[in-house]
């Protein structure tokens, strides 16, 4: 019997900084799947990703409403700014289109809430890009926790490491619009914690649990970079060192910063229970992990795992578009991880633990 093909869906993509540029990368290889529409506040910046993504194919908007109300695609993939992650989201959700968002979801728990519910009430797929789930390595973690294979989970330690403030690895963020904003609060940046933190913590939850407690220190480095740089203030938290308590007892120490001389983009974490542990680094490699387990407990051997293949997080939209079942991670999860952050910011300003 011939296979037929995929149903074609015509993606519509919201914002084109540098992370859109995988957005439309990974769209770009799914069969089927095109990108139809393009929105920036730049006209000049759509013209130019239709042109570099889609030799010119998408249509260019300046405004995400009109390009709603076109009617000519068929879900949104919204990669702007965090504080426009909700009201985007919401006029794709009223307009019956499945969103794919970027993190976090929304800059507070409850416009997290309010995206949860409108998407389930109107019956659209919603789905939240945390991208490090599409490493195998934490979806084994994931498998070997919940299995008992670790036995009762009793301590974490996870960080995740940049160095864009020190180096040019990535570019010179005294130039670049991409990288102020996410210096700046005014701009709608909740910082590192908001921008690369809400990936472990994600990544540090997934195989353990929710996360019932935090006691939070935030830190922008002003007197390292600066005050303001153009139009931007620069006061958005640079580091962030946490304390955890999970739901199921266990500890966490967490870290992000974006000051890790010599780390370009640096993601580790290490599980340990009473009947083994597991540890994680994607600078080493994203299918691989390392366990110590059984009989290794006694000689603190760690030997290497290699995990199957998952699908990404973008086949995985379109997969639950095509299917019409939930996809993971979805909007729930990001406000389930928004709470978590919400409850960072408020740990730090009181300087006291606080309940998730």
């Amino acid at each position: 019997m011939k296979k037929s093909p995929p149903k074609k869906i015509r993606i519509g993509i919201v914002g084109t900084g540098g992370m859109a540029n995988a957005h439309a990368l990974e769209f770009n290889k799914i069969p089927g799947v095109s990108i139809a529409a393009v929105c920036d506040i730049d006209p000049a910046r759509a013209q130019e990703f239709s042109a570099k993504h889609t030799k010119g194919r998408a249509t260019a908007f300046s405004d995400h409403r009109d390009m709603i109300a076109r009617g000519d695609i068929d879900a949104i993939s919204n990669v702007t700014p965090d504080a426009l992650h909700a009201p985007i989201s919401l006029d794709a959700i009223s307009a019956g289109l499945p969103v794919f968002c970027e993190k976090p979801l929304a800059t507070c728990h409850a416009d997290a809430v309010k995206m949860v519910k409108a998407a389930h009430k109107a019956g659209v797929v919603n789905m939240v890009n945390f991208s490090y789930r599409n490493c195998p390595a934490i979806q084994l973690a994931r498998d070997l926790a919940a299995s008992g294979r670790l036995g009762d989970i009793v301590h974490i330690e996870a960080s995740y490491l940049q160095s864009w403030l020190v180096s040019k690895h990535w570019g010179d963020w005294r130039t670049s619009p991409g990288w102020l904003w996410r210096l700046s609060t005014k701009h709608g940046s909740k910082g590192v914690l908001g921008d690369v933190g809400v990936h472990i913590l994600d990544f540090a939850s997934m195989p353990v649990g929710p996360i019932r407690a935090v006691n939070a220190k935030l830190k922008a480095f002003q007197n390292l970079k600066g005050r303001r740089q153009g139009n931007y203030t620069l006061d958005a938290n640079d580091s962030a060192v946490l304390q955890v308590e999970f739901a199921n007892g266990a500890l966490g120490a967490i870290h992000t910063t974006r000051w890790a001389t010599g780390k370009v983009n640096s993601l580790a974490l290490a599980i340990h229970g009473t009947k083994g542990a597991v540890r994680i680094d994607l600078d080493k490699s994203a299918d691989t992990l390392e366990a110590c387990l059984g009989g290794d407990i006694e000689l603190s051997n760690w030997k290497p795992l290699k995990a199957k293949p998952t699908r990404c997080t973008y086949r995985r939209f379109i997969d639950a578009i095509r299917t019409g079942t939930p996809g993971e991670p979805d909007f729930a999860r990001g406000a389930e991880i928004q709470k978590a952050l919400d409850a960072c910011f408020t740990s730090n300003a009181k300087g006291a633990w606080v309940r998730v």
